[in-house]
């Protein structure tokens, strides 16, 4: 019996914890420059906190896609700095609750605001700097702006 006790003891001590998986906002905190696979996000997570840049196409070689992301890769450092979080759905079959809620055809960007609010869809691709325009004219941003003027950063 105490051979049985000391066999579950040393089992027990030999199985690490199973460690939680990290939230989205966890894992953009680390590296906000990753992109985000649809499949994983869910929006209402994303209030207040990140704004969704959505990237939908119906498959990863449509050209409009490849451009968007080629755009988007190339200055992510600039979107970071305005809470921005990539989220590819290039599989139209799957039925993402990014594609139910959205309701895209074909290509399309979608830009959500950080109070959840769709406040940008484009049916062809757009630069960061036209994106980074739109976000900074955005009531929010302007006063995360303002906000970060009077803490001295």
């Amino acid at each position: 019996m105490k051979i049985l006790l000391n066999i579950a003891v040393a089992a027990s001590l030999a199985v690490p914890a199973a460690a939680e998986e990290p939230t989205v906002f966890e894992r953009w905190t680390e590296d906000p420059t990753q992109v985000f696979d649809g499949a994983e996000i869910a929006l209402d997570e994303l209030t207040w906190v990140l704004r969704p840049l959505v990237v939908f196409a119906d498959t990863p070689e449509d050209p409009r896609f490849q451009q968007q992301m080629d755009l988007l890769l190339a200055d992510m450092e600039r979107l970071a700095e305005r809470d921005v979080i990539v989220i590819t759905d290039t599989d139209r079959a799957a039925m993402t609750d990014l594609r139910t809620e959205l309701r895209p055809r074909g290509y399309m960007l979608a830009l959500v605001g950080k109070d959840g609010r769709v406040a940008l869809r484009k049916p062809s691709p757009w630069s960061v700097r036209e994106l980074s325009r739109s976000i900074d004219k955005m009531p929010l941003r302007q006063q995360e702006i303002s906000d970060r003027r009077l803490a001295g950063e």
